[in-house]
């Protein structure tokens, strides 16, 4: 009978870390999505805003409505630079997950490989061990059979 993996705890736990680097990128990776296109919204709503200011300013404006579209440009546009740093964030905190994903893959690749090994090692033994054995039991025939 083949010995276990002496590892086993170990490749179980780099398993378990592998999946878990797995789930936290996938929610880094849409938590950057989700920023970018919460960005995107805002540019285009600044668009839209900039184009409604422009027909307003043809049409003609007052000073407290001139004022107030202008205000208004500039909130969004601080949202909007606020919105980048935040696309700019995480965008790093994805690519940190990613750097931390490729580890614990190639830890637990590591450990697959010594397990591996192991069970390709046990597998030769068990062949050698029935290889003799079968061995033995041809040679006590010969001999049973010389004996009569």
């Amino acid at each position: 009978m083949a010995k276990p993996f002496s590892l086993q705890v170990v490749l179980d736990l780099m398993q378990v870390r592998a999946d878990e680097a797995t789930n936290r990128l996938a929610r880094l990776i849409a938590n950057e999505r989700d920023a970018k296109v919460k960005l995107q919204m805002l540019l285009q709503y600044r668009d839209e805003y900039a184009t409604r200011f422009q027909q307003a300013a043809q049409n003609g404006l007052r000073p407290n409505e001139w004022q107030n579209f202008q205000e208004f440009l500039i909130r969004i546009d601080d949202a909007i630079e606020a919105q980048n740093q935040t696309v700019q964030q995480e965008i790093q905190n994805t690519s940190t997950g990613q750097a931390h994903w490729q580890q614990q893959r190639i830890k637990l690749k590591a450990f697959d490989t010594l397990s591996d090994r192991h069970f390709a090692n046990e597998e030769i033994l068990q062949i050698r061990h029935e290889q003799k054995a079968q061995d033995e039991y041809a040679a006590r025939l010969r001999l049973d059979d010389d004996s009569l």
